[in-house]
């Protein structure tokens, strides 16, 4: 982590006012709060884990916070993710981010970066603040953070939530172990669901965010012990913490002794996603893959695909395709011998994660099976707009 020079911000009247509390503890006082202000801290998304982060830093006077995301709010965001509003459904989460930022604090700068994150530009991106805060939610996004903040020495600030539970950590830095180290290889595509595959409380997020705000602030502050070395880990549900103590690796591939990674790879395929079932408009996805109206096509002939829903029992009571058949992804395995493995299957879920490995699975056991592309979001958008959307 680069050396912040406290020295090179001054508080007014009014930010004295406005961080009185902060400069009465012993472990901030007026140097801290002045190396709180000249700090810059990036936030890798806006949504469920970026927004407690983004507005407690705006709120403890971060001087400059920049803020990575290219998605539009949606009014499934609406529940978590307390950075915007209802009237800012359909804007894009940057410039709700910025204006409600402002509205916190109007003496912070806010950079905004309206691109995906890619090995093209995360290098230069992070080099260019002190700390990084990971808010994402997929594992290409981890690695590449990761790696970036490795090769640049920042301090990456990790959580990362699902359904009742959260981890936080503090990554590459102090000679601490790195995300690697701890997951060196990310799991098959479709194992481990989203949060928009598989749920997640909306306090969850908030209880995560503001423990990698907390962890910021302590690195600006170089005050107490952060989570370097250590993964918290927290049960909501019976609202415990557990932490796991971690080392770094020294045959890690990125912070090791010998790294062999000294540039950013293709992390979209490291991690699996650019499989057939996604490679759309080659030859792969077309045997792989069916659109919602191939698919709507199929259905009206004379013997129709079987269709397979690998979604969870919850997501099946709200919204399905009618005569679907429902075997979870993580009940597939040993519900083979329930399927007609004489007729053609279109398996579907969410958007066409638990599909594609669901698909794959069936392939390689015999079966005809195509994935529905986009899964039953995609046919709710252009096949049937009256369907319960989620």
């Amino acid at each position: 982590m680069p050396p912040i020079d406290p020295t090179a911000a001054t508080l007014s009247a009014d930010e004295i006012r406005r961080y009185s509390r902060h400069l009465v503890l012993p472990d901030v006082g007026l140097e801290g709060q002045r190396a709180i202000k000249a700090a810059r801290v990036l936030c890798i998304g806006a949504g469920g884990l970026g927004s407690p982060v983004s507005m407690y830093l705006a709120a403890a006077g971060v001087g400059t916070l920049g803020i990575v995301d290219y998605d539009v709010v949606d009014f499934s965001n609406l529940q978590r993710q307390i950075l915007h509003m209802t009237r800012d459904v359909g804007r894009p989460k940057i410039e709700s981010a910025r204006e409600r930022l402002k509205g916190i604090n109007p003496e912070i700068r806010v950079e905004t970066h309206a691109s995906a994150l890619s090995s093209a530009n995360a290098r230069d991106l992070v080099s260019r603040y002190d700390i990084v805060v990971d808010g994402s939610d997929n594992f290409p996004t981890r690695y590449l953070v990761n790696d970036a903040c490795v090769l640049t020495r920042r301090p990456y600030v990790y959580g990362s939530i699902f359904r009742f539970e959260g981890q936080a950590s503090v990554f590459a830095a102090d000679g601490g172990p790195c995300y690697r180290c701890l997951y060196p290889e990310p799991p098959p595509p479709g194992i481990v669901p989203s949060c928009a595959e598989g749920g997640v409380l909306g306090v969850v997020p908030g209880i995560i965010g503001t423990i990698q705000a907390t962890e910021a602030l302590k690195l600006i502050l170089k005050a107490g012990e952060t989570l370097v070395g250590r993964i918290l880990i927290l049960d909501a549900l019976v609202m415990r913490f557990r932490e796991l103590r971690l080392k770094r690796d020294p045959d890690c591939p990125v912070c090791g002794d010998d790294p062999t990674i000294r540039e950013l790879q293709d992390y979209e395929r490291f991690c699996g996603a650019t499989i057939p079932g996604q490679l759309a408009g080659t030859a792969e996805a077309a045997d792989f893959d069916i659109s919602p109206e191939g698919l709507h096509r199929a259905l009206g002939e004379g013997r129709p695909p079987l269709l397979l829903d690998v979604r969870e029992p919850m997501e099946f009571q709200l919204t399905r395709l009618p005569g679907a058949l429902l075997i979870p992804v993580g009940d597939l395995a040993e519900r083979l011998g329930d399927l007609d493995g004489t007729r053609d299957i279109v398996v579907y879920c969410h958007i066409g994660i638990r599909s594609v490995y669901a698909t794959h699975l069936l392939r390689g056991a015999g079966f005809r099976a195509r994935n529905l592309r986009g899964g039953i979001t995609a046919w709710a958008d252009r096949v049937d707009p009256s369907m319960v959307r989620y």
